[in-house]
């Protein structure tokens, strides 16, 4: 009985820590070769320019891992970088009324991203990212904009840390 015992013991220590990845409560899948994350600036080349958008989206995507990963925001390249331009920010009619009047608007924005992951190269990729919000257009673009734009970088943000982490 000892033995058997004892054998269940060792095939368990065998099982759990023969292979190490680290899962997190937000579903991440993060390699322990991964220790380090860069965020490069990501420049808006937008026909249409949010000035602080740039900045927000950038800040938002270093703020997603400090907050939701183990990894060390670092300046100079890490074991893995992201880097990216926002290509789309436009606002287009979604419902037009009778009176050929839009009632209905949608601001969508556009974010080009390269990830490089420095000690996997098969997990790197270049995509596009691309979300959208609609507002009532009797309200004006400039009430509503800022709560759009916030809404819009949590939701791309949130599609670039799953793509990169959590293998969707």
């Amino acid at each position: 009985m000892r033995g058997i015992l004892f054998g269940a013991v060792v095939l368990k220590l065998i099982l759990f820590t023969g292979c190490s990845v680290n899962y997190s409560f937000t579903g991440a899948s993060i390699p322990p070769q991964l220790e380090t994350v860069s965020v490069e600036y990501f420049d808006n080349r937008a026909l249409i320019i949010y000035p602080s958008l740039s900045q927000d989206l950038t800040d938002a995507l270093k703020d997603m891992f400090q907050s939701r990963t183990r990894l060390t925001l670092v300046n100079e390249p890490g074991d893995a970088d992201f880097e990216g331009v926002i290509t789309q920010y436009r606002t287009q009619p979604v419902s037009v009324q009778a009176d050929e009047q839009a009632n209905l608007e949608r601001l969508t924005i556009s974010v080009q991203v390269t990830y490089r992951n420095n000690a996997d190269p098969e997990q790197d990729f270049e995509a596009t990212f691309s979300r959208y919000e609609d507002y009532d257009a009797r309200a004006g673009l400039e009430a509503v904009e800022a709560n759009l734009v916030e809404k819009i970088i949590a939701q791309i943000v949130e599609d670039i840390f799953n793509r990169a982490f959590v293998n969707w």
